[in-house]
């Protein structure tokens, strides 16, 4: 089966507050927040050596775009590599406050609602033939997505003024939708994004851009969220019938199964007929085995993504939730959640729940609840601390993010001012021969190459360097030492968010 290349762009909720007053408002503190952006890159909108980006999104939402990947633990590792930058510029943002006399601490939250109710995205990337019949893909992948959230859901303590009162659901990003299928991705907030933006050849791909998904911080979910979908999409590209689940009410559908932890809501189909949300991803996850049995499994993950989408599934409609509460985040939130609200003896209209709910995405390694349960061992891992921190300084080796990182690093090492985006290379004093690289699967071009040995006969030894001399010259405490960064001025327009 072909390679398919990957993204996640990941929206960070951030508040500031003080100890003994109010703190900051959101605006204030992202101006501190990309200080030593700004400074380092003239911009707020910068790629960084992992061939990943960072900007400032609207609203004030710091954003972390990862890079291009073909392998799906790459991209949960440069995912979580985004985490560990994030932070490191909130312990900067700190320091910086408190010398300017603001006390109290910087949160960065990796979730999908603030206290007020405003929601921000976690938004998925996957490239397609431009051959694949767009009509039929939503057809089949708009049912999935809208039931996807009882396998790969972050959870969310829900606060109710009706008849349901306060409760735990699937979703928090389910009953932010407003359509099913829009290029809009602000106004209306569609579930898929159509605006035609490949950042490839446009004649042969085409980039698929999903926008329902919750932010995980659980590595498993994370797995099971893209490989599960990565699956669905190979069996519309390969023409196999999967069954009739379109949807009568899309947007309704994702809010009636996010508000029933049960998994026993209906909702219609055309032609009339009711199915849970169980049904049609159980509906989904045969014809994927069966799918997988006969073509065979594209990569190594696809055994541990089956067996975990299955039981996943049985947790569900069972309601033994034991089955997957160490490695699927809904599951894990709710586990943590009612031992709080039994132990303390509320229920889940106290603000000690919602307090729970929102430190449980808190990306501080040491504060942050999700990491205190993996610490103790209830929160299952895929990837070991080595991963993560080589995620931090190098790009993916089976991109062209390789490219983009080497072409990034070298232009730095030699102080030569560029600009780049995930197309273009260019060297500022030398805009004519900018080069483009379209094809994502590039990790060779003998034309970049030619344009930094213009810099001198050093770049092919700068690509070979390790991680450790990497850090030499910098590491994840002093982003505007450690961190190459470029800004990413004459191609600004940034990706759907």
């Amino acid at each position: 089966m072909e390679r398919r290349v990957f993204g996640v762009e990941t929206e960070f909720g951030l508040t500031h507050l003080g100890n003994q007053r109010r703190g900051l408002p959101p605006d204030e503190v992202a101006r501190y927040l990309f200080r030593p952006v700004v400074e380092w890159g003239r911009s707020s909108n910068v790629f960084i050596p992992n061939a990943s980006r960072l900007y400032l999104d609207v609203g004030s939402h710091p954003e972390y775009a990862t890079a291009e990947c073909d392998d799906l633990l790459d991209l949960i590792a440069s995912d979580r590599a985004g985490e560990r930058i994030m932070h490191d510029l909130a312990l900067r943002a700190q320091e910086a406050l408190q010398r300017d006399g603001f006390d109290g601490s910087v949160y960065l939250l990796k979730n999908n609602v603030d206290s007020r109710g405003n929601s921000y995205g976690s938004h998925e990337n996957y490239l397609i033939p431009r051959t694949t019949h767009f009509r039929r893909l939503s057809t089949v992948l708009l049912p999935f997505l809208v039931t996807r959230q009882v396998i790969a859901g972050a959870g969310h303590v829900v606060q109710s003024s009706d008849e349901r009162g306060a409760h735990f659901a699937f979703s928090q990003r389910a009953d932010h939708m407003w359509e099913g299928i829009s290029s809009a991705t602000t106004r209306s907030r569609p579930i898929i994004n159509t605006r035609d933006e490949p950042h490839a050849d446009a004649g042969v791909h085409r980039r698929l851009h999903v926008i329902v998904g919750d932010s995980n911080m659980s590595e498993t979910t994370q797995l099971l969220r893209y490989g599960a979908t990565d699956l669905v999409l190979r069996m519309i590209e390969a023409g196999v019938p999967v069954g009739d689940y379109e949807l009568e009410n899309p947007i309704g559908a994702i809010r009636h199964i996010s508000h029933d932890i049960t998994g026993t809501a209906g909702v219609r189909i055309r032609g009339g007929q009711e199915l849970t949300a169980v049904e049609i991803q159980s509906g989904l996850l045969e014809k994927a085995k069966t799918f997988i049995a006969r073509h065979g499994a594209h990569h190594q993950h696809v055994d541990q993504i089956l067996e975990l989408w299955e039981r996943t599934l049985e947790a569900v409609r069972s309601g033994d939730h034991s089955l997957v509460d160490q490695e699927i985040d809904w599951a894990i939130k709710k586990r943590l959640v009612d031992e709080v609200a039994a132990r303390d003896d509320v229920g889940y209209d106290h603000p000690r729940l919602e307090q729970i709910d929102m430190a449980y995405h808190d990306i501080h390694p040491e504060r942050g609840l999700f990491h205190l349960l993996r610490r103790r061992g209830r929160a299952a891992a895929l990837l070991d601390e080595e991963r993560i921190r080589q995620a931090v300084m190098v790009p993916p080796a089976t991109t062209r993010a390789a490219l983009r990182g080497h072409f990034l690093s070298t232009a730095r090492a030699y102080g030569a001012e560029h600009t780049v985006d995930w197309v273009h290379h260019k060297l500022v004093d030398r805009p004519l021969e900018a080069l483009m690289v379209k094809d994502p699967f590039a990790v060779e071009d003998e034309r970049l190459e030619a344009l930094l040995d213009k810099l001198g006969d050093r770049s092919a030894q700068l690509r070979e360097r390790t991680v450790e001399e990497r850090e030499a010259q910098g590491g994840p405490l002093a982003l505007s030492e450690r961190y190459t960064l470029t800004a990413d001025r004459p191609h600004g327009d940034p990706p759907v968010i």
